[in-house]
């Protein structure tokens, strides 16, 4: 790599930017654990997850296994379709990713008890929810590069012309869809997020586009 495509990666990324986007991949791997373990349906991307674990008959501490194989290949896929929205931050997406997955479960079992009541289930995943709600609106904020789903739906967004929180709508469907035949947990949690993860993601990262400046 020559030192003008070097510069081309890291323009415009600062430490602040750096920061919110670990942060962000962080949480929203979190989420992805605690929806899984809550019993009540993954959100949609984690229904694509959980159905690649479950059709290679992975266990649910290997999920990290899953989200790994399809962040991959949607980055072999943003980088021919879309290849601005590749960065480092990118890089850094996939590589923290997976580390967040296994963090929260870590964390779910250090919370939350194996036996537990409806309530803390619906806690466990409202939780989950807000942290994929800060974590991606932290990520897009941040604009140094986006993790592989997201710059999926951003692909998808500019090549039909469409307001992020369609192109979001319509890609999630996809991935219930997805995921559901591949052997994926759906529920009640599935169809909630299906409907407001788009709007709610929009709406976190204007406010985070605000905090970074």
């Amino acid at each position: 790599m020559n030192s003008s495509l070097i510069r081309k990666a890291f323009k415009g990324i600062t430490i602040k930017k750096l920061i919110f986007t670990v942060i962000g991949v962080l949480l929203s791997g979190v989420e992805i654990s605690f929806n899984a373990r809550a019993g009540l349906g993954n959100d949609p991307v984690g229904m694509l997850y959980d159905g690649l674990r479950a059709f290679l008959g992975l266990t649910q501490e290997q999920l990290s296994v899953a989200t790994n194989l399809i962040n991959i290949g949607l980055i072999v896929f943003v980088f021919f379709a879309g290849r601005h929205y590749v960065n480092i931050g990118t890089v850094i997406c996939l590589v923290v990713y997976g580390f967040g997955v296994d963090l929260g479960s870590l964390l779910y079992e250090a919370f939350f008890p194996e036996q537990m009541t409806m309530m803390l289930r619906i806690l466990a995943v409202v939780i989950g929810c807000l942290f994929l709600y800060t974590g991606l609106g932290m990520e897009i904020a941040s604009d140094i590069g986006i993790d592989a789903t997201s710059g999926f739906i951003m692909v998808v967004r500019d090549r039909m012309h469409w307001q992020y929180h369609t192109a979001k709508v319509v890609c999630d469907i996809l991935s219930v869809v997805i995921g559901f035949l591949l052997g994926g947990k759906l529920g009640v949690v599935t169809v909630i997020c299906a409907v407001i993860n788009g709007p709610m993601i929009q709406l976190f990262t204007k406010l985070f586009q605000k905090i970074i400046g």
